[in-house]
């Protein structure tokens, strides 16, 4: 393989995702020379003259010669590696054109273009991409099926799911605009039962919901794609909770099924049916996976001795260093395996990707200059800003009271349509937060997290709207 060699360059990252070109881009301003694989070319190598990037996949990974073999055949020798190559769907089943996943710009066009012509869906999970696909998509019923009590059980608890719940009845704002107050329910949905969230500019607004008997793309993904089906309804989205896929048939395999419950004549309007757990089988157009991502470790592991973690993940260690000589990785692909702070968790998200990347490329370059290095403060204090339903969510250090046990406290403030803050405090020391809504309190919240102030003396107190926090404690 090494007398194969078309060229080695000091460094090689393969992929072309957020850690990737992050990674690239910190290299490149200490060093002369690298490869990059699967990067968009124009905006990189205008940028970046001594950038030299490499249109095609990798087909293999050669550590002991330090040579990746491409797609078509080219093999390239590498000085440093890193393995930026994110993650993959878990799809529910493999190979069925009825089912799809959405992880990037690609196969959210596809969705973008099926759900044209679609008057309804089935979207399975509970993830950033559910929460942000069911809000966004309009002109098609959405049956959202999900495995736990509540809508965003990776974010945020029950409270907060409820101070969401009532955006998927209302019209969706336009950008900017100030976020409406409609009404909504605080019970908890029963195990196998439904909800159903209806917005319709041209019908009569029904009530806030009703329970019936029987559901790494980077931030703002869906912007400038239109994400609308066949119907006029504006949105309509049915909740399964506490349910998974049992079965997913082709008509042909549902009439001939023992297990079907629809009635015949019902057989044959869709495409596709997918039977819950629940008992529920519904006909959708196609069906939305997703249910997370894992890590795109292939075409790596073949012949080489990688570390692996117990979730696929590569192990790397505080220079994002893997098991194998000269090879790092950073992004998804990768498991965060030295000691982590108290207040840090690793979680497969665009923010994580990009700090991991990025420091990746500063440890490539420090070992290459043979500098020292320390981990960087990013990885001191978890933080991630997204947007869910129009609303503002700024996640901070044990949000969900992660690995913290019976020994923490939960301080809650609500107001409906406008903002919710949960703060989480252990010992009187803040230790995680979860904002909704324009609160502008994130700035603070960090302080107090990072300094571990004792917060005792203050109890309910530190929420109370009425005290202009932010100038309390700056």
């Amino acid at each position: 393989m090494a007398d194969r060699k078309e060229k080695t360059f000091r460094f090689v990252i393969v992929g072309g995702g957020i850690a990737g070109v992050t990674c690239a881009e910190q290299v490149s301003r200490t060093l002369e020379e690298f490869g990059v694989e699967e990067q968009p070319s124009s905006v990189l190598e205008e940028k970046f003259p001594n950038l030299t990037v490499i249109h095609s996949a990798v087909k293999s990974l050669h550590t002991q010669s330090h040579s990746v073999e491409t797609a078509d055949g080219r093999v390239f020798g590498y000085e440093k590696l890193c393995i930026c190559s994110g993650g993959r769907p878990k799809l529910l089943t493999q190979d069925n054109p009825y089912v799809i996943g959405i992880r990037d710009t690609d196969s959210a066009q596809e969705f973008q273009k099926r759900l044209s012509k679609a008057k309804r869906i089935v979207v399975v999970g509970n993830g950033g991409i559910a929460l942000e696909l069911v809000y966004e998509v309009e002109g098609c019923e959405v049956i959202w099926a999900v495995k736990d009590k509540a809508i965003g059980n990776t974010f945020f608890d029950a409270g907060a799911a409820q101070f969401l719940i009532p955006s998927l009845e209302a019209d969706k704002p336009e950008r900017a605009a100030p976020c409406k107050r409609p009404r909504y329910t605080t019970e908890e949905p029963a195990p196998g039962a439904a909800q159903t969230f209806t917005a319709d500019k041209n019908a009569r607004r029904q009530g806030s919901c009703s329970t019936e008997a029987g559901s790494a793309l980077g931030p703002d993904w869906h912007e400038g794609l239109a994400l609308r089906g066949a119907e006029q309804v504006s949105r309509r989205v049915s909740l399964e909770y506490q349910c998974e896929v049992e079965k997913i048939f082709t008509s042909a395999e549902l009439l001939n099924s023992p297990q079907q419950t629809l009635r015949p004549e019902n057989v044959g309007s869709w495409p596709v049916y997918i039977q819950l757990t629940n008992g529920k089988t519904f006909g959708c157009d196609f069906v939305v996976s997703a249910t997370g991502v894992v890590p795109n470790t292939e075409p790596f592991l073949h012949g080489n001795n990688f570390a692996l973690a117990d979730d696929g993940g590569l192990q790397v260690d505080d220079h994002m260093m893997t098991s194998e000589s000269d090879v790092y990785a950073a992004g998804d692909v990768c498991t965060a395996c030295w000691e982590h702070s108290p207040l840090w968790q690793q979680m497969r998200l665009w923010t994580q990707a990009r700090q991991m990347g990025w420091y990746a490329g500063r440890c490539m370059a420090a070992h290459v200059l043979s500098e020292p290095i320390e981990l960087d403060f990013c990885f001191e204090l978890f933080s991630h800003i997204t947007k869910f339903f129009n609303y503002k969510v700024v996640l901070l250090g044990k949000f969900n009271g992660q690995g913290l046990g019976p020994d923490h406290e939960l301080l809650v403030r609500c107001t409906k349509g406008q903002e919710y803050v949960k703060v989480v405090l252990s010992g009187g020391r803040m230790v995680g937060a979860v904002l909704m809504g324009e609160t502008d309190l994130e700035e603070t919240f960090e302080n107090l997290i990072l300094n571990q102030m004792d917060l005792t003396r203050y109890g309910e107190e530190l929420l109370n709207p009425d005290i202009d926090i932010e100038d309390y404690f700056d």
